[in-house]
């Protein structure tokens, strides 16, 4: 540790800290880790200790600067987090244990990878395993069972290795700019059966009388947040049986973080039928959340897909993040990559199942991305 007074301290709330002291950390790239997506999240009542996801950041100071940061929460069910521990939770109850509460570093809803242990660019590399050790700390005050940290950086997953946590790796589809300069150059790349099926999909959205307009800052106004609550909570009913994101939540947005928005809508004799809701990083495009109140052939390949591409290579954006599951991605150009998570277990006995478990698992998914990639849609050789 620095020779210099270093306190850690816990949050009960994202508006304990300024916005300028946890994005300096944080940084700008990711617009998930700043300061105002957690605080839409939390002002809008969508992740708060009535909805199971209680703030515990936590912050390092030092000489009253803070250097480091985490985003935290006690957690008393397993939902909206995206690396799935339910199978976990139920063994370690069976066998007369108490799973909840639990802590978890993660973003809300969203199964986006980026920084966990977020330091201030000045900062000491130490204060990563200060973090940690924080972390630790407050599963052992709190009397739980666990410690997840979600989505971590590969880097970061390193080091919570080297601090004793059980790693984990899972999957995601990503698309990635190969200097594309239009849609076409793209579809270049891909075989010509692939080609022709993108084109048809494409075409058939049109010919059913879908218009879809990509809308960002001022050009989404209320009545858009209005038709895409209305189908997020449709979708997410229906898929989920419940719905994560408040109808508050969406018009903070505007206000805390316009300039990061990408909403794109379709609309149908006059009427919004559905969207798609992405976010904006320096260099990559997140797909976030889809609704949809209609049915029409491909919409959601066109939305949430290609119309995100198209977004991507207007913008020079290198990368498309879309999320979580969905291997039909793969012939849309979104290739399977790693994730990475991690975890500490109290109880001694249960971390040594779960770290069997691991090792099993871990080989699984290497040979699934393996598999999956002999499935890519991108031109092999000399093949048209």
């Amino acid at each position: 540790m620095p020779d210099d007074p270093v306190r850690i301290k816990v949050l009960s709330a994202i508006s304990e800290v300024a916005p300028a002291a946890w994005d300096a950390c944080a940084g700008l790239d990711n617009p998930f880790l700043r300061h105002s997506f957690l605080l839409a999240l939390e002002e809008s009542g969508s992740a708060s200790a009535k909805t199971g996801w209680q703030p515990q950041h936590l912050v390092i100071e030092e000489n009253s600067k803070i250097v480091a940061c985490a985003p935290l929460y006690l957690k008393d069910h397993s939902y909206g987090e995206y690396v799935f521990d339910w199978g976990w939770a139920e063994a370690y109850e069976r066998a007369g244990g108490r799973y909840y509460p639990k802590l978890l570093s993660a973003i809300p809803f969203t199964p986006v990878p980026g920084k966990r242990l977020m330091l201030h660019p000045d900062a000491s590399p130490e204060l990563a395993n200060a973090l940690i050790a924080g972390m630790v700390q407050l599963a052992e005050s709190h009397d739980v069972s666990s410690l997840h940290i979600n989505f971590s950086t590969e880097s970061e997953w390193q080091q919570l290795g080297e601090a004793g946590l059980l790693r984990r790796i899972g999957k995601q589809f990503h698309w990635e700019n190969h200097g594309y300069t239009a849609f076409e150059d793209f579809l270049g790349d891909l075989s010509s059966r692939k080609r022709k099926s993108i084109r048809r999909e494409r075409r058939e959205v049109a010919e059913q009388g879908v218009i879809l307009h990509t809308l960002t800052g001022e050009d989404i106004q209320e009545r858009h947040w209005d038709a895409f609550f209305r189908f997020h909570v449709d979708t997410t009913q229906r898929k989920w049986g419940q719905r994560y994101l408040t109808r508050e939540f969406f018009s903070l947005l505007p206000k805390l973080m316009a300039d990061r928005v990408v909403l794109i809508v379709a609309e149908a004799n006059d009427q919004l039928v559905g969207g798609a809701l992405n976010f904006v990083g320096t260099d990559t495009l997140y797909g976030r959340y889809w609704g949809c109140v209609a049915d029409f052939n491909f919409l959601h390949f066109e939305a949430c897909y290609y119309r995100a591409i198209d977004f991507a290579i207007e913008h020079k954006l290198k990368k498309i993040e879309a999320g979580a599951q969905g291997p039909h991605k793969i012939q849309r150009g979104y290739l399977p990559c790693k994730t990475y998570s991690a975890h500490w277990i109290a109880d001694v006995g249960f971390r040594n199942a779960v770290a069997r478990f691991l090792q099993q698992e871990t080989e699984e998914v290497h040979q699934e991305i393996a598999y999956l990639m002999t499935q890519s849609p991108f031109r092999q050789g000399g093949e048209n």
